[in-house]
């Protein structure tokens, strides 16, 4: 289960590093301001579907007893 949560969030990441570079992206070879706008807006959205994606997919280990919560008990 923390292999497929690393690697969410490894792809998290390289969709916001798409969005950066799609953002940045300036020269010749560039593509048009719309275009980079497009791809970077594509690269964003796909970034929160994930996220999202990420955080039912754990919420859902929860309920189904996969994972449990550890940290700081609830009574004193």
């Amino acid at each position: 289960m923390g292999y497929l949560v690393a690697l969410a969030f490894l792809a998290i990441l390289v969709s916001l590093g798409a969005a950066l570079f799609f953002m940045l992206r300036q020269g010749e070879d560039a593509p048009s301001d719309q275009e980079r706008s497009r791809r970077m807006a594509r690269a964003l959205a796909v970034r929160v579907a994930l996220s999202v994606v990420l955080f039912v997919c754990l919420l859902l280990a929860w309920k189904l007893g996969y994972i449990q919560p550890t940290g700081l008990p609830l009574q004193r």
